[in-house]
């Protein structure tokens, strides 16, 4: 439903205000969009609690949260990149245990449950779909890796992350930043990236895409502690996990 109005229902004259600085933008889509899930997911189970991007928290007493992002990627949506997208989970104590990312211009969407894989589903929004199973690609060398990574929305935060950039940029193949984490994440998950990090990312930039990539088997975590929700997430298919955190790590020295 949310994907839908997103997709087919953008007016022409789209209303553009800011929330943490000039160039960090929402829409009435990324509201309208929240609104149908809450009414949906909430329509449906009551007692859950619910954390959205732009309708603060809900406390539930069944013991679910919905972490939901109604639309990761709004200034790509704003400028017409089709680079965006929706992104629903569902948390038990704290832990994603389903994680929904839904890519309406690619009429695609990705799903994975705790323990039982990522999946792929091609056609989503349209018939006949199907899906299929992923997995991340092998990268045996951190000199050989795609990674993606994504700015703030601050000058001062941008700043700091370029340094980064330039303290890693010899020991990485390329870079990648698609301003949206959580098809960051997807890709990673169906082997179109071989690692992802970023600073300053929230929880439902996070909630429903790292579930996709770690099910799909790669190792996600902060930069110094194994929550991913830390301020610095790092994602990497496994084989370079260990070499990136510690290339990032002496980089924030």
């Amino acid at each position: 439903m949310a994907a839908k109005f997103l997709r087919d229902e953008r007016p022409h004259d789209l209303i553009v205000e800011s929330k943490s600085t000039a160039v960090d933008a929402v829409t009435e889509m990324d509201r309208g969009a929240e609104d149908r899930l809450v009414e949906v997911l909430l329509g449906a189970r009551p007692t859950d609690g619910f954390l959205g991007e732009e309708g603060g928290e809900r406390f539930g007493t069944s013991g679910v949260r919905w972490v939901v992002d109604p639309l990761d990627g709004t200034v790509n949506y704003l400028y017409g990149i089709p680079m965006w997208a929706v992104s629903v989970a569902a948390e038990v104590e704290g832990e994603s245990v389903i994680g929904i990312v839904m890519v309406p211009e690619f009429n695609e969407a990705y799903v994975a449950i705790k323990g039982g894989g990522s999946w792929l589903i091609r056609h989503a929004l349209s018939e006949p779909s199907w899906a299929e199973q992923l997995h991340v690609r092998e990268c045996r060398d951190l000199t050989t890796a795609l990674t993606a990574t994504g700015f703030g929305y601050s000058g001062e935060r941008r700043k700091e992350q370029a340094q980064v950039i330039l303290a890693i940029a010899n020991q990485v193949r390329d870079f990648r930043r698609m301003g949206c984490a959580t098809v960051d994440f997807c890709w990673l998950a169906r082997g179109r990236l071989d690692a992802y990090y970023e600073h300053g990312l929230q929880r439902w930039d996070v909630a429903a895409g790292y579930l996709i990539a770690r099910e799909a088997g790669a190792i996600v975590t902060g930069l110094w502690a194994e929550s991913p929700h830390e301020e610095i997430m790092v994602a990497a298919v496994p084989q370079i996990a260990i070499a990136l955190r510690a290339s990032l790590r002496e980089a924030q020295n």
